[in-house]
């Protein structure tokens, strides 16, 4: 009996202990109520990882309250600005043709910028346009924001709007001064609808559109962030305010609207002085106050970048004016209020690219050879192309913010008291800022402006051309503007 207890004993110790591969380990089905789990069920199932939480991004209302002002200071600069600097500049007889020019210049590409513009400008498409997503500003609302470079803020989109708009807009009035007294304000419009629909907005967008900070939370967004970004964006061209977008963009444009519309009658032969320099200096200090809200107001914050941006704007605005006073001064005999308010231009020019990453000692220099080198784009280099822009935009714009780019990439070495370029994956500035690499990559962003607004405006000239006409007939241009295209005098007396 025993014996018999062991041996039953036995066999129930092998039968617990049935390897798995037996066939034995696979449980027979059953009638019980209570029903095995399958073996892939023993072990509980993870719950699927949750989708990251969307970032939160909140209005800052100091920074609202900055942006609002700026945007009401660039149009200051247009309305009455540039308006008064160019019609100053012009004979009296075209005095009001270049008012209203610079007035619905500026009116229409208001409404285009609010019908089209700013979607294609900013919103995510590819490298050089946006889309229509936001078109007539669908979908934008007070409560819409848009993110600014600090990540988690923001301020109100439709702010935004405004403030891009007024860029988009003195652009475009910028252009009017190199074929001023001459041109029929027909082919006006319609080169502006033109040239802004193909030049100014995809510039705008490969400079300036980005995904926002708040894109950058890993790697993987950083990456698709990069992709979606304006290709000089990607490229790394830093053009804080517009030197490309803006100036270069513009006198490029100008240049060629004033070849293809050729030189003024009795122009080299005749006096074509300005009839006030009491207008040029109310519309360059205009320009200046103005132009704090342009360069400072892209900082998109109320914070330490946007008073550096303010600083360089005033200093190297007095450098530039001394520099080209000076250099007038001794080359003519005489200083002249003319060239101190060119210069002062010439200085707010060449400080835009750089105002927010060069810092003041860096901001003095560039202004200081604005002051100089543009002085040679109004004169040498004006005989040397042997064009008649009549109110020296490419020689101050043009000169001016290729100088400005270029020595962007120089003064924003941090060894130079720069900033240095900012890493919005890494948050912090990138190491080991490379002078001789920054600016290979300023010129590139030259380059590119110069090619791109060159082409948009050849074409658009001759299609305009053809069309309705660049110019007036030469009778109406010897009576003046005022009266043959507009019915009216500035001046009565």
């Amino acid at each position: 009996m025993k014996r018999l207890f062991a041996i039953l004993a036995l066999v129930g110790a092998f039968g617990l202990a049935t390897p798995a591969w037996s066939e034995e380990a696979t449980p027979a089905p059953t009638t019980s109520t209570t029903v095995a789990a399958p073996a892939a069920e023993a072990a509980p199932v993870a719950a699927p990882a949750e989708a990251a939480p969307a970032p939160v991004v909140t209005v800052n209302k100091g920074d609202n309250a900055w942006l609002m002002v700026s945007a009401a200071f660039v149009i200051l600069m247009s309305i009455p600005g540039i308006a008064l600097f160019y019609g100053g500049l012009v004979r009296s007889k075209n005095m009001l043709s270049v008012l209203i020019q610079v007035l619905v210049v500026f009116s229409l590409i208001t409404i285009l910028w609010v019908t089209y513009g700013y979607s294609l400008a900013f919103t995510e498409g590819n490298a050089f346009f946006g889309t229509l997503s936001k078109a007539f500003l669908k979908g934008i609302t007070p409560d819409s924001i848009a993110a600014t470079f600090n990540k988690g803020v923001g301020v109100s989109e439709l702010i935004y709007v405004v403030f891009q708009g007024a860029f988009a807009a003195i652009t475009c009035c910028l252009i009017l001064g190199a074929f001023a007294e001459r041109v029929r304000f027909s082919a006006v419009l319609l080169f502006m609808v033109f040239w802004f629909t193909l030049s100014y907005i995809p510039m705008a967008h490969m400079v300036w559109y980005w995904a926002g900070p708040d894109a950058y939370t890993d790697a993987d967004a950083a990456a698709k962030a990069g992709a979606t970004a304006g290709w000089l964006f990607q490229h790394g061209a830093l053009d804080f305010a517009g030197g490309t977008v803006v100036h270069i963009n513009a006198a490029v444009a100008g240049l060629v609207g004033a070849y293809f519309i050729g030189k003024r009658v009795g122009f080299g032969r005749e006096s074509m002085a300005p009839h006030s320099l009491t207008m040029v200096m109310i519309g360059a200090s205009l320009l200046w106050f103005g132009w704090f809200g342009f360069n400072a107001g892209s900082s998109l914050e109320a914070n330490g970048i946007a008073a550096l941006a303010l600083v360089n704007t005033w200093v190297a605005t007095a450098a530039a004016t001394l520099t080209w006073t000076l250099a007038e001064w001794a080359l003519k005999g005489k200083p002249s209020m003319l060239g101190a308010a060119s210069g002062a231009v010439a200085g707010l020019v060449a400080i835009t690219p750089a105002c927010g990453f060069v810092g003041v000692m860096g901001g003095i220099v560039i202004g200081g050879l604005a002051g100089v080198v543009c002085l040679w784009g109004v004169h040498g280099l004006k005989r040397m192309l042997n064009v008649d822009d009549s109110l020296d935009v490419f020689g101050v714009h043009g000169i001016g913010g290729i100088l400005g780019a270029i020595l962007t990439g120089v003064f924003a070495s941090p060894d130079l008291g720069g900033t240095g370029v900012w890493d919005y994956v890494a948050n912090a500035v990138t190491p080991d800022y490379s002078i001789a690499v920054q600016v290979k990559v300023q010129a590139i962003g030259v380059i590119t402006t110069i090619v791109w607004s060159g082409l948009v405006s050849i074409v658009g000239y001759f299609l305009i051309d053809k069309l309705v006409g660049l110019r007036v007939p030469v009778e109406a241009e010897r009576e003046g503007l005022d009266l043959t295209s507009h019915g009216e005098r500035a001046y009565n007396n």
